[in-house]
């Protein structure tokens, strides 16, 4: 719940979700743009000082968010170093170093830019945005039950986890042991009733269609929305900048 805890509790949570939007993409843009990983590296660390000092995201719950994905990134990164014969036997390829680096940099600069967008935007603001796009309904409702079941599973196992901490249910690894089984069991069942209870009431309000949400007002969106395509214009400009002087 990091993401939910930043996206709510930042300086740009009165932003247009379409300002916020068109910065992130610009900073996709950019990222691929990039002709060096040097300048990919920068732009990434642009983006997250961005995130940080511009919309005050406390820097270790940006880290804490970001670490999932950026190891996953770097085992990524090392397979490639893997290449396989037509024999299939195995080497490893340091030659494939530069390739590698500049896909890892780009791909690093591309996690920032979406941080930057899912770290100060709610789930809801997005949503809206995302219909404005036309994005397809029943996409955004699958995003919606999912959304809402993260939370419905987040406190079942706390509660859960709490009843059995009171009854000494972790005293002893035997026990921990004994109390992680049930409470998986616990979980397993809970998710799949309160999901099948979702989808009676459902059917009961004949629920045929697309969920509809308010979506709310944002002051000064248009403002917002030129600052954000005049700053994601210099960053693109700046990679390219950077492209032609390689050059």
């Amino acid at each position: 719940m990091l993401i939910e805890q930043a996206a709510y509790g930042n300086r740009w949570r009165q932003v247009s979700p379409a300002a916020k939007g068109a910065f992130a993409l610009a900073g996709l843009i950019a990222a691929f743009a990039a002709p060096a990983p040097l300048v990919a590296a920068g732009i990434a660390v642009l983006l997250a000082v961005t995130a940080c000092l511009g919309a005050g995201v406390a820097p270790g719950l940006y880290l804490r968010v970001a670490a999932p994905a950026a190891g996953f990134l770097a085992l990524s990164a090392l397979t490639l170093f893997v290449s396989i014969d037509t024999d299939f036997s195995w080497r490893w390829a340091p030659e494939a170093w530069p390739r590698v680096a500049e896909l890892g940099a780009r791909s690093l600069a591309a996690l920032c830019a979406l941080l930057g967008l899912v770290l100060t935007t709610p789930l809801p603001d997005l949503l809206g945005l995302l219909r404005r796009l036309r994005c397809p309904d029943v996409l955004l409702d699958l995003m919606v039950l999912c959304y809402r079941m993260l939370f419905v599973f987040s406190a079942a196992l706390h509660d859960t986890a709490t009843a059995q901490q009171a009854r000494l249910g972790y005293a002893s690894a035997r026990l921990t042991r004994r109390s992680l089984g049930l409470l998986a069991a616990n979980l397993t069942v809970q998710v799949w009733q309160r999901a099948h209870a979702l989808h009676l009431a459902a059917q009961a309000r004949n629920g045929d269609g697309a969920l509809r949400f308010l979506s709310p007002q944002f002051a000064h969106a248009r403002r917002d929305t030129l600052l954000a395509v005049l700053a994601g214009g210099l960053l693109i400009a700046a990679a390219q900048l950077s492209a032609g002087l390689g050059a």
